[in-house]
């Protein structure tokens, strides 16, 4: 008898932030970085790829919708993982991942229904981006993701961070570890 080895997991990376600098970035490399350690195959995206307009039921309504909003959603569609790392503003979710989450969540099939999905970020103040990570958190369950436990709040910046970009603290080392433990072993069964 023969046991077959799963296919390895594919993920897709996202920043929340088109800054050139923007201080997200190292956190989504070390973290597509780690998921590439665990065996998974990563695809790291620059949303400046996936042009999209504010939101708007009359674009969908006229036919309009951006080709990039569909691209997206096929590509949550056929990725196992999504991994969102993304800063906070005044205490919420980017314009850019409340766009994302807008846009692709008019796709039908639903495209948050296959993936398992992780959420971070990082800022320069104390909370560490967590009010931003639970509205997001939120908002995904509602329309139907599977979000992993793990939250990865990260800050201040960049006290947090070596000289290479990775955490410095035994306790975000752990915390990323343990986000992508449960990246690549939650499932979402078949269903």
């Amino acid at each position: 008898m023969t046991i077959d080895t799963p296919p390895p997991k594919t993920a897709i990376t996202i920043c929340g932030s088109l800054r050139k600098d923007s201080i997200n970035e190292p956190l989504r490399r070390h973290m597509s970085a780690k998921l590439r350690e665990a065996g998974v195959i990563v695809t790291d995206l620059d949303l400046r790829e996936f042009e999209m307009p504010i939101f708007n039921q009359d674009i969908e309504d006229a036919g309009e919708t951006p080709e990039a909003a569909k691209r997206l959603a096929e590509m949550f569609r056929s990725h196992d993982i999504v991994l969102i790392i993304s800063p906070e503003y005044n205490g919420g979710v980017t314009p850019l991942v409340a766009n994302l989450v807008s846009w692709v969540s008019r796709e039908k099939p639903n495209p948050f229904k296959h993936a398992v999905f992780g959420i971070g970020g990082m800022s320069d103040g104390k909370y560490a981006t967590i009010f931003a990570l639970s509205h997001l958190r939120d908002s995904l369950s509602k329309i139907g993701a599977l979000v992993v436990p793990t939250l990865l709040g990260l800050g201040p910046y960049p006290d947090v961070l070596d000289a290479d970009g990775a955490p410095n603290e035994s306790n975000i080392k752990w915390k990323v570890g343990q986000m992508v433990r449960e990246l690549t072993h939650f499932s979402r069964g078949g269903i």
